[in-house]
């Protein structure tokens, strides 16, 4: 107790000289147990958040200071529990993070001006950060680690439900797919490998410089900008035939044989190695496509569709035999969601061409053969679609909808031992919040303390 009254004295004296002098950028704003925020930390939070394009409702200056000390809660009882993550989990994350930063402002340059540090400060801070809410998520889940509903449990959780508070499963549907890519003729094969080994030529001889020959050439525009430059990643970022060229690499400023990957053509220049993980270039070149080959492949695709409508062929086989998507040629052209790993999609979650075709089509019905974007691949691709299943918008319901009633009532009992976690916490650890920042509706009761 003598620790937290002479703590309590300090910073008041602290944080009464930091008004005095008019600059509250560096002063202590908070406290809790025997963790300090500082108002430094809460603009910089602020300033990511904002960038980040996080949309927050309610004053940041209450909302951030209360989620650092919720935080520093997690933190203190991750190190009691001995908890710990994975170093190149960590890493793979911010260079993630800065990769994203890089390609939204646009050079290292402008980064470092907009956030006032150096790249090397940046990386820094995001390491810390980014290592303490992968802390807090592994501790967050292991409080939460014995939530776990049986069927009866669950049951008797939605009938307790409020009607208004019974989630609403929005409309999905299943796709199968066939896309086909229109051929590449040998002479603009050739034409595209001499281009770049010219490119190689001209830079393994001093006389270009291989960065500005990606920003002027590369057909990967999100990393054109950068000089093609990549980031730091493992090999996992990269499709096996990149990645075997520029893994093989094993000196800084050499330059790949020629690599074919289902993006195109592609040369390779190692910038820098750090164990398992490197950064380099690339120069992108994609092939041209003649009419006479966009004719063709199309009236291929239309002579399919015909043997599948008289039932000659079925959309299984056909794409199995036919269709060029790694994805989902081997399922039967059965679409996967990426952002759930199942196969159903709200319509919004689609690519539009498909959204389109499919919100128009009853189940088992075939679209017209048509031409879309592949925004993985970046170029247009022909392409077919049936719809497998459609299930329209409706209130959860136990006997359609268990799963996903199981995990929503889950997630709610999960929230509910977080929230008794952390108020419990608040009650016993000590808590000091500036006067100037008291004036707060906080998320939770009991920070601050009566005297």
């Amino acid at each position: 107790m003598k620790k937290f009254i002479l703590t309590y004295i300090i910073l008041s004296i602290l944080s009464t000289f930091a008004v005095a002098q008019n600059n509250m950028i560096d002063g202590i704003v908070w406290v809790v147990g025997d963790e300090v925020i500082l108002r430094s930390e809460v603009e910089e939070q602020k300033l990511r958040m904002q960038y980040e394009g996080q949309k927050v409702q309610g004053d940041l200056y209450c909302i951030i200071p209360e989620q650092m000390a919720i935080q520093k809660l997690f933190l203190h009882q991750a190190k009691i529990d001995s908890i710990v993550v994975a170093e190149s989990m960590v890493v793979s994350q911010v260079d993630a993070r800065l990769n994203y930063f890089l390609s939204e402002i646009g050079s290292r340059e402008k980064m470092e001006e907009y956030f006032k540090k150096t790249t090397a400060q940046i990386r820094e801070e995001l390491y810390e950060m980014t290592k303490q809410q992968m802390i807090v998520q592994q501790m967050q889940q292991k409080l939460t680690a014995s939530v776990k509903l049986t069927p009866s449990e669950v049951r008797k959780e939605f009938e307790k439900l409020p009607k208004d508070s019974i989630p609403t499963v929005p409309e999905t549907v299943e796709i199968q797919i066939i896309k086909m890519d229109p051929p590449v003729s040998q002479d603009e094969i050739e034409r595209i490998k001499n281009t770049l080994r010219d490119f190689t030529t001209r830079v393994n001889e001093g006389k270009a410089d291989f960065s500005m020959l990606a920003r002027l050439y590369s057909e990967d525009n999100a990393s054109a900008t950068k000089g093609g430059e990549l980031g730091f990643a493992g090999r996992g970022k990269f499709v096996p035939e990149f990645a075997a060229a520029a893994f093989a690499l094993q000196e800084p400023g050499k330059v790949s044989r020629i690599v074919h990957t289902e993006f195109g053509y592609h040369i390779i220049q190692l910038i820098e190695r750090r164990d398992e993980r490197i950064n380099c270039r690339h120069i992108l070149m994609k092939p041209k496509i003649s009419l006479n080959d966009r004719i063709k492949i199309s009236e291929k695709l239309d002579s399919i569709v015909s043997q599948i409508r008289h039932g000659n062929l079925s959309f299984e086989d056909a794409a199995m035999r036919f269709s060029s998507d790694n994805d989902t040629r081997m399922n039967g052209g059965l679409l996967p969601n990426p952002n759930t790993g199942a196969s159903k999609f709200e319509y919004q979650n689609l690519p539009s061409e498909i959204a389109k075709k499919a919100y128009d089509l009853n189940v088992g019905e075939i679209s017209e053969p048509f031409i879309m974007m592949d925004e993985k691949l970046g170029r247009e691709v022909y392409c077919v679609i049936k719809v497998k299943s459609k299930v329209k918008s409706h209130k959860a319901n136990v006997n359609d909808d268990y799963q996903e009633l199981k995990g929503y009532l889950e997630a709610l009992r999960g929230n509910e031992v977080i929230n008794e976690w952390v108020a419990k916490k608040i009650k016993e650890t000590y808590i000091w919040i500036d006067e100037n920042w008291k004036n707060c509706k906080f998320q939770y009761e009991g920070w601050i303390k009566e005297k």
